[in-house]
């Protein structure tokens, strides 16, 4: 009986703090970005939802004062950058993200003078110094397409080691030197989950992010971000889809595609930074003004370059 108490007392609860969100959007002019990463219910109060290309676009189209970026500092930070008119909270500060700390401008410096004249393209989940220091950004919807778009051959990549390998199978004519960085939560996921899943679910297709090992990589059906997964389902005729990234995204998946099925093929796929946020720090965020994420403006100018050279990129079928 306690625990069926809990449960409705949760539900009148997180009610009320939506209700609450809802005014607080109104009396502030605010908007809510949030990742496809992000908990079902920050999903659900979003006004834009999208990976990392989706949500750098939907900022600078965005007619709001207040912008609230549910998901982790490097993208409040980009946000900032394309919009320095504008406040950008990001409800928990301490969301962060270990792959962006793994790269910093000595170690760039240090990458540059190795492989003077290379050209360097900066993985989105990287600092605002990092961009500042490279030439062009990327995000995982688009970086074989930035890529390719340089004339030069041989490319410094930061500072996703996984993604830079991935790239270079799709652009064999290029070498990719790459940084030593990863997402933690893509390389938890061993071969044998991975086996293991398409045991249990013989007829699901395989789908999975860049951020993943090569040798996973070479056992899926597709390989893509999050917004490619997305269409990929929505074109495909499976019925049935294991989903090779974050748990956050089997909620839109299925919400989107209520007559198909999706699978995680483990439990650990969960990104601890992203499910920080939830609906109590989204209102207090907005309610406080907390916790503003502003970019030394210096570092943004030139941050901002390599940035807009990402978004004259377009995509080109091949």
């Amino acid at each position: 009986m306690v625990g069926k108490m809990s449960r409705i007392e949760d539900k009148d609860y997180q009610r009320e703090l939506r209700r609450k969100i809802k005014q607080l959007k109104q009396e502030k002019q605010a908007v809510i970005l949030a990742h496809n990463y992000e908990r079902p219910e920050v999903q659900e109060i979003a006004d834009f939802l999208g990976d990392s290309l989706e949500l750098s676009r939907a900022v600078t189209e965005i007619d709001a004062k207040i912008v609230v970026f549910c998901g982790v500092h490097f993208m409040a930070e980009t946000a900032s950058i394309l919009n320095p008119e504008k406040t950008i909270l990001l409800p928990v500060k301490e969301a962060g993200c270990p792959m962006a700390d793994m790269i910093n401008v000595k170690k760039l410096r240090d990458l540059k003078s190795r492989y003077p004249g290379a050209p360097v393209v900066c993985y989105v989940n990287s600092s605002a110094q990092v961009k500042a220091e490279s030439d062009i950004c990327c995000t995982s919807s688009n970086a074989v397409e930035v890529v390719r778009s340089l004339s030069e051959k041989e490319i410094i990549f930061v500072p996703d080691r996984n993604l830079a390998d991935y790239i270079q199978t799709q652009l064999p004519h290029k070498k990719i030197f790459a940084g030593e960085g990863y997402c933690p939560t893509h390389m938890r996921i061993s071969d044998e989950e991975i086996i293991q899943a398409k045991k249990e679910h013989p007829e699901a297709l395989l789908m999975a992010h860049p951020e993943c090992p090569p040798r996973l990589l070479a056992l899926t059906d597709y390989i893509g971000s999050t917004s490619g997964m997305l269409e990929f389902v929505r074109k495909s005729p499976a019925h049935e889809f294991i989903v090779g990234t974050e748990k956050g995204m089997i909620f839109r998946l299925r919400r989107e595609n209520p007559n198909k099925k999706f699978f995680s093929p483990s439990e650990h796929f969960v990104c601890a930074d992203m499910k920080l946020t939830t609906l109590g720090w989204i209102a207090h965020s907005l309610e406080n003004m907390v916790h503003e994420v502003k970019v030394n403006d210096r570092i943004r100018k030139k941050a901002r370059k390599s940035l807009d050279r990402m978004m004259s990129v377009k995509k080109v079928n091949k």
